[in-house]
């Protein structure tokens, strides 16, 4: 009963009802509109869920993440142009099928792989609790010093092509994270004698900074539309819709291996959905029959990206909470969002917070089950977004940035920190330096420094011999070894995503 205990809640509760329906069209412009994205989104609705209660504000912005690559597969299939990055995939057999004249059978098919997938995460999530609270129980200081280190090089290696620009900006991240007072002496570390600064920087204007001020002023500097589409979007009709809908019926095996895979890869810190749905489109290529179809519009390789997509949100959830290393990056802005609510993401999760993690699992479920009805109703809408003009869009992005970066913590100087942030992100983002290591880098510095100071303090150096932290060690050095190979093996990946 504890576990359907959140969902009678969550039923019962007009409001939260309302929160999720209200967070589901959000997400869905979010992910329609090219270039926007749920990391965007998360960061322009933290000055709304400011000050709201906890389990509400956690609700509405995970239902709002939930939903994010639902929108997305809008323009891939219509007008082949990805509305997130995991999308991409969508279009290699989605975009085929529109100009064939099955654009509606391609959406219908997106709609119920993201539908089902996103309640298979859920459900595997719920699945996965009872092996992971012994797990979360189980770990140390220790343990907990070298999973950051792990979390921020494998995030790292996984934002670019440049394994030493990724640890250069996920350290980046870290030094700022020491600003603040010293947890342990109390001293001044880099506050320059200002006193906002004691609490160390705010995550919530790291986040604004690092993203919304750097997309805005990217698409300021390349002026028109958010995306460069060309005529109008092909035409569809519901029965087409609904034969797509069906198509997911018709492959179940199909839907469900992949939402399995998809939510399994979002446990995995760092691999997020890029991954995600190309490795399950390249299973769907290999496992099923009459492969010949793929890349030329075959329905298959429609459901086994969204699929994907939408389950390995619940997969993400899972490091997010219980560890406090972030999924992907969406989650990584997340934790900032959880932080700023009064939620801290950690191993007490398991102990006092279970309630909060069935909520939220029910939250996901039912925002990607109410996603159906309501995307077959603002589809034909949303498919205008991808025409709306920067110019439109860019002083409302920049006000509600400002807003969201005083409200945080009520200090003015933050704004002036906001630009300073957002100034580094542009060139960062201009010169192609990833930018989610630097939130990851702050998020887990304060846990790694912490955690270094209690280790050290019950085992010394010895604490580096422990068998868990051995592991940790092994992975860490796994990982990087990894990329080395990859590297010498030539750029597989950069053929893969550029077809």
């Amino acid at each position: 009963m504890d576990a359907f205990g959140p969902l009678l809640d969550i039923l019962t509760s007009a409001h939260l009802m309302g929160l999720i329906l209200l967070a589901i069209p959000i997400g869905m412009f979010f992910g329609a509109v090219p270039g926007l994205g749920g990391k965007l989104g998360i960061v322009l609705l933290i000055p709304f869920v400011f000050g709201m209660d906890p389990l509400a504000g956690a609700v509405f912005l995970l239902a709002m993440h939930a939903v994010v690559h639902t929108g997305g597969s809008i323009p891939s299939i219509l007008f082949g142009v990805p509305g997130t990055g995991p999308d991409a995939a969508t279009i290699v057999d989605g975009f085929p099928m529109a100009q064939r004249g099955e654009a509606g059978r391609a959406l219908g098919a997106s709609l119920g792989a993201s539908g089902i997938g996103g309640v298979i995460g859920a459900l595997f999530l719920a699945a996965m609790l009872p092996v992971l609270r012994p797990v979360v129980l189980a770990f140390s200081p220790a343990e907990f010093f070298l999973l950051a280190l792990f979390g921020i090089t494998f995030i790292a290696m996984l934002s670019g092509r440049s394994l030493i620009k990724g640890i250069a900006v996920g350290f980046l991240g870290i030094l700022v994270s020491l600003v603040g007072l010293d947890p342990h002496t109390g001293s001044q570390r880099y506050t320059f004698d200002q006193l906002f600064l004691w609490d160390g920087v705010s995550v919530v204007v790291a986040v604004l900074g690092m993203f919304a001020i750097p997309e805005m002023l990217a698409l300021g500097v390349k002026g028109g539309s958010i995306s460069k589409v060309e005529g109008k979007a092909h035409r569809y009709d519901f029965g087409q819709v609904m034969q797509g809908i069906l198509d997911v019926i018709r492959h179940p095996w199909l839907t469900f291996r992949t939402s399995v895979i998809g939510a399994a890869i979002g446990a995995i810190p760092g691999l997020g959905g890029d991954a995600a749905s190309w490795l399950c489109y390249g299973h769907a290529v290999q496992t099923c029959k009459n492969p010949e179809g793929f890349g030329k519009g075959d329905v298959r390789g429609v459901i086994a990206p969204e699929t994907a997509n939408n389950s390995k949100e619940g997969g993400s959830l899972l490091p997010t909470l219980f560890f406090g290393v972030p999924g992907s990056s969406g989650m990584a802005i997340l934790i900032g969002a959880f932080v700023m609510l009064g939620i801290q993401p950690g191993p007490h999760i398991a102990l006092v917070g279970m309630d909060l993690v069935w909520s939220l699992i029910w939250a996901l479920a039912l925002a990607n089950l109410l996603s159906i009805p309501l995307f077959l109703g603002m589809a034909p809408a949303f498919s205008l977004l991808v025409y709306v003009r920067g110019a439109l869009l860019i002083p409302f992005v920049i006000v509600l940035a400002f807003l969201g970066s005083f409200l945080s913590e009520q200090h003015w100087q933050n704004m002036a920190l906001l630009v300073a942030i957002g100034v580094l992100g542009y060139f960062l983002k201009k010169f192609g330096w990833p930018r989610p290591p630097f939130v990851i880098g702050l998020v887990l510095g304060s846990i790694a420094e912490d955690s270094i100071h209690k280790a050290l303090a019950i085992w010394g150096p010895t604490f580096f011999l422990r068998p868990l932290s051995l592991v940790f060690i092994a992975l860490i050095l796994l990982t990087i070894g990894a990329y080395i190979w990859k590297q010498m093996k030539g750029q597989v990946a950069d053929v893969h995503y550029d077809t």
